[in-house]
């Protein structure tokens, strides 16, 4: 029995390594698109920041 239920341990291992990679790749696409999103929101930050500056300068 010890033999068998080895394999089996080893075969479910293989599975949840395999899986955990698939899933972290499948994460990929999605993390490229939350850096760009906050890209996107740091340089709206930046020009609404130096828009400030400018008010307060002009006043």
């Amino acid at each position: 029995m010890d033999p068998v239920l080895r394999q089996f341990r080893d075969q479910v291992l293989y599975l949840k390594h395999n899986l955990n990679a698939a899933a972290i790749g499948s994460l990929r696409g999605t993390a490229d698109s939350i850096q760009a999103n906050i890209q996107r929101l740091v340089e709206q930050m930046n020009r609404s920041i130096a828009e400030a500056d400018r008010f307060i300068q002009a006043l």
